[in-house]
């Protein structure tokens, strides 16, 4: 069974599996003898020619059928002998017709598992790093530009499972500081797990460029009927965390609809339920966001 970033993709793809059954089938046999004023059926099209429309007009979007064969003749690094997979990527495992190999998908994934993260303390004696307890995790509340935990690649709303060897389960805000605080400078070995509260939604700009949702100080408030957004369940209710992996907390409403509008046509975005976003920045300043969050688009 496939998976796909989109629901778009899934579409195509058995569009276009439907399209070469039907071209591969053996033409039927003529119900009544030919005539000479017979109009000929197109080479290859047997007796109906098209049996769908073209890619391009399909489901209100700029397709390029060259471009989606390209896609769909991508393979994964797993299959390249030779190359060793830092972490697994379901991606490598999508047909994507129309997403391809696109870099805002790579960006923004939520992997499985856990990973080890390594930091060491700056010239300051700091990380870069804010933690908040909730249910009783321990999650990055904020990661500062340019910090240790930036170069890390930590991200907002990932979970600290331990620290240095201790499990952070129980803790409260104010003991994973302390632990931090009292951390040796030279290694600081964090256990993570990617974004447990969050998901990524792919959606495609329709020939308008939109993607049909609105969204008021970074949270969905109404989704278009029939659009991107709605084909690919984007709820509201849920703050807009990341655009291609790039993070949008603390950056004001017109900034997020630049960044939306100067990306490509195909989008990624991480959602988070509003209630719990609003919880995780309780106590916490919208000008110490703005400031200090790492807004820098992360590499892949």
């Amino acid at each position: 069974m496939s998976l796909y970033p989109s629901l778009e993709d899934m579409k195509v793809d058995k569009f276009i599996q439907a399209q070469a059954a039907y071209e591969s089938s053996p033409p039927l046999p003529a119900a009544l003898p030919e005539s000479s004023n017979a109009v000929p059926a197109e080479a290859g099209g047997g007796l109906y020619p098209k049996l769908y429309p073209e890619l391009s007009q399909f489901m209100g979007l700029n397709l390029n059928e060259e471009e989606i064969q390209h896609n769909l003749s991508v393979f994964s690094v797993a299959d390249c002998p030779g190359q060793i997979a830092t972490r697994p990527s379901a991606l490598n495992y999508m047909t994507a017709p129309i997403s391809g190999s696109d870099f805002g998908i790579r960006r923004a994934e939520i992997k499985q598992g856990i990973r080890e993260v390594i930091l060491c303390k700056d010239m300051d004696g700091k990380i870069g790093l804010r933690l908040k307890s909730i249910d009783n995790g321990v999650f990055v509340q904020l990661v500062q530009a340019n910090s240790p935990a930036s170069l890390g690649g930590m991200r907002f709303g990932d979970q600290v499972l331990q620290i240095n060897g201790e499990n952070c389960a129980g803790w409260s805000t104010d003991k994973a500081h302390k632990v931090l605080k009292q951390a040796a400078a030279g290694r600081i070995v964090f256990i993570v797990r990617d974004r447990p509260f969050e998901r990524t939604i792919t959606m495609h700009k329709d020939s308008n460029g939109h993607l049909g949702f609105v969204f008021k100080k970074g949270k969905i408030t109404f989704i278009v009927k029939d659009s991107s957004a709605a084909r690919n369940g984007l709820l509201t209710e849920h703050n807009i965390c990341e655009v291609n992996g790039q993070n949008v907390i603390g950056i004001k409403d017109p900034q997020i609809s630049d960044i939306l509008n100067s990306a490509e046509s195909v989008i990624t975005i991480t959602v988070m339920p509003s209630f719990i976003c609003e919880h995780m920045m309780k106590k916490m300043s919208s000008s110490i966001v703005k400031s200090l969050m790492d807004h820098s688009v992360p590499e892949v």
